[in-house]
């Protein structure tokens, strides 16, 4: 029994007639004669009773019609339905990202996804630079946010953002008050620094190098958390980017001023897989954050709006 069969019942049921459903579906009348008594059989019972002028239901055809016609009815319903959501992106898209990164953009990114398409599912991933890098080749996320020390030059990465380089320390510190500072006057400084081999460390040791000293590393921490509250608790200076420090800023429990000459930045970027194949949920989820981005003004965080003069130094700049 199936949907073709039942359609057929329907149709000499109204027309009353095998002769003129066999016409309309320009077949033979015995063709249309031999799929009813196939369906009659597996019914267990006879649907139609013939007479002069063509057929008429059986009692048995009576009880059942309503139930076909409700049956297919559904059945339209549920096909209309399924083609109608193929085309609705939907499904789990797993992202790799940065912890200092994560917010606002991830928790702005899943409210709008909740309210424009909300059976996409966000899989979010932390993790280091590399390690993201590694998911990302293995096809363990689908995309990853990154920090790069180059620009990206590739199709496989969307520049987001550019982050310059802060000295944080705790507030009322003398050389943070400054807009701006050299990086040669790092130099006897009591740093807190990721641990090696981290490419960052990496990074800051080699600049300092260039400028004829090695950094003061009293302490070693990768946590971001750890290095911040090292900082505020035992005076310790903390060399981060932005996005890491924007809370502590705006809330006044940091201090920080950029580092120049050189201008260490970092870029933000949006890595796609090497395959560069995206479904329509990972595609959504693509355009979302680089629309997010732009919004803010190449920033991951939305611009803070007319701060008081306390505050002017709130929210550095890149």
């Amino acid at each position: 029994m199936n949907q073709a069969d039942l359609r057929l019942f329907i149709e000499v049921a109204e027309a009353g007639s095998f002769t003129k459903v066999a016409a309309a579906r320009m077949t033979v009348q015995s063709h249309i004669s031999r799929q009813i008594g196939n369906l009659e059989q597996e019914c267990g019972g006879r649907l139609f009773r013939r007479t002069g002028r063509g057929v008429v239901l059986t009692e048995l055809g009576e009880r059942i019609i309503a139930r076909v016609r409700g049956w297919l009815a559904d059945t339209d319903q549920l096909f209309h339905d399924i083609r109608a959501t193929s085309s609705v992106p939907m499904g789990e898209v797993r992202l790799g990202i940065l912890p200092s990164a994560a917010h606002p953009l991830i928790t702005t990114l899943f409210g709008r996804l909740r309210r424009h398409y909300p059976l996409i599912r966000l899989n979010v991933r932390e993790g280091q630079g590399g390690e993201l890098d590694a998911l990302l080749d293995a096809g363990a996320v689908d995309m990853a946010i990154l920090f790069r020390y180059h620009k990206p030059d590739s199709s496989e990465e969307r520049l987001l953002a550019t982050g310059h380089t802060y000295l944080v320390s705790r507030p009322g510190d003398v050389l943070t008050r400054e807009a701006s500072l050299d990086f040669a006057r790092l130099q006897g400084l009591p740093l807190v620094l990721p641990r090696r081999p981290a490419h960052w460390r990496a990074i800051l040791d080699e600049t300092a190098r260039s400028k004829g000293f090695a950094l003061d590393a009293v302490i070693e921490a990768d946590s971001l958390t750890a290095q911040k509250e090292l900082a505020i608790r035992h005076g310790v200076y903390a060399v981060l980017g932005p996005y890491s420090i924007m809370l502590e800023l705006q809330q006044g429990t940091l201090q920080a001023a950029r580092l120049v000459s050189p201008d260490l930045r970092r870029y933000v970027t949006l890595a796609l897989p090497k395959t560069g194949v995206l479904t329509s949920a990972g595609q959504v989820v693509s355009t979302m954050l680089q629309q997010l981005v732009e919004e803010w003004g190449a920033e991951l965080c939305p611009p803070v709006a007319s701060p008081a003069p306390s505050r002017k130094r709130a929210r550095p700049a890149g």
